[in-house]
């Protein structure tokens, strides 16, 4: 079988079905109708003269050669998103450097670590998206982002590609807007708990914690997003839990300081795939020195 020629846009839409797991999810990414996707496909079939999917059920399974055919497209692809991002931060005068955060971590502490990675001359452009750690990690793997700041970095061990470094941590405190009746920490029992959801690092060390003191809390509000916990418990709907260093931030906005979980850390992971290790932007993150702000002596100004 000669193969002097292969269209890749077919190849490109086969590659997508087989990430994404289906004609109609790939449809959607590439913004076309299903029948064109199906269509490509069968194309590309007919080009390699043999099946790519076998039909299991309403879902789709590759086959031998599709398994195959896959495995040297993603390479393919994976070397051409490559391409593009080192041309996109090389353009013009100035560098793009996209970071998503995790909406869970605090964004004042964030913005001081991300801070540190842009130079003073205006050479670098910082472009921030937040979202969950999962969807994150998704657009990382898609080469839609540079790096990403977030509270773990166990995903980052199942993908050889995808490197990580812990910059930091800091220790959880309770607050409220009223003063308790009772000793810390008993005195959380006597109102309801905003927190950080279980899906995060913070949240599941919460949860094992209060298991440990023998405590019976009541969950008032569990939230992905850390400046909307702390916006409810600033008006008064129960104790809300923030990152220690904030402790004269916060207590000067009227809030009153329950006690300290010194064995619950917030940790601060970078996260980025290992062709953008030479990023002007990455190198600056993972040389810097935070021990400053993570031990409190570095300013910082607490934005709800």
């Amino acid at each position: 079988m000669t193969m002097q020629h292969i269209n890749y846009n077919h190849l490109y839409y086969f590659w997508m079905v087989k990430k994404k797991g289906s004609v109609t999810k790939a449809a959607q990414a590439l913004c076309l109708a299903p029948h064109t996707i199906s269509g490509q496909i069968k194309a590309l079939e007919a080009r390699l003269n043999g099946s790519l999917f076998n039909r299991v059920g309403r879902g789709l399974e590759s086959t031998e050669l599709g398994e195959l055919v896959f495995r040297y497209a993603d390479k393919m692809f994976d070397l051409s998103y490559e391409m593009l991002d080192i041309l996109n931060y090389q353009k013009d005068t100035s560098i793009l450097f996209e970071v998503g955060i995790a909406d869970v971590l605090s964004k004042a502490l964030a913005s001081r670590v991300l801070l540190s990675a842009l130079p003073t001359d205006g050479t670098m452009n910082l472009a921030c998206i937040e979202s969950t750690h999962e969807s994150l990690m998704a657009r990382l793997r898609e080469h839609k982002l540079d790096v990403i700041l977030s509270d773990c970095a166990g995903d980052s061990l199942k993908y050889p590609e995808i490197l990580s470094k812990k910059l930091g941590e800091c220790s959880i405190s309770f607050y409220s807007a009223s003063e308790l009746n009772t000793a810390f920490p008993a005195c959380l029992e006597e109102q309801g708990l905003l927190l950080p959801s279980k899906n995060t690092s913070v949240g599941q060390q919460l949860h094992r914690w209060f298991a440990e003191q023998s405590l019976t809390v009541r969950i008032a509000g569990e939230f992905d997003d850390a400046a909307m916990m702390k916006a409810f418990g600033f008006f008064n709907k129960g104790i809300f839990v923030a990152p220690s260093i904030y402790r004269h931030d916060i207590l000067s906005q009227g809030m009153v300081l329950l006690g300290e979980a010194a064995d619950i850390k917030e940790e601060y992971h970078l996260i980025f795939a290992e062709r953008m290790i030479q990023h002007a932007g990455v190198k600056r993150l993972l040389t810097t020195d935070f021990s400053d702000v993570f031990s409190g002596v570095a300013t910082l100004h607490q934005q709800i």
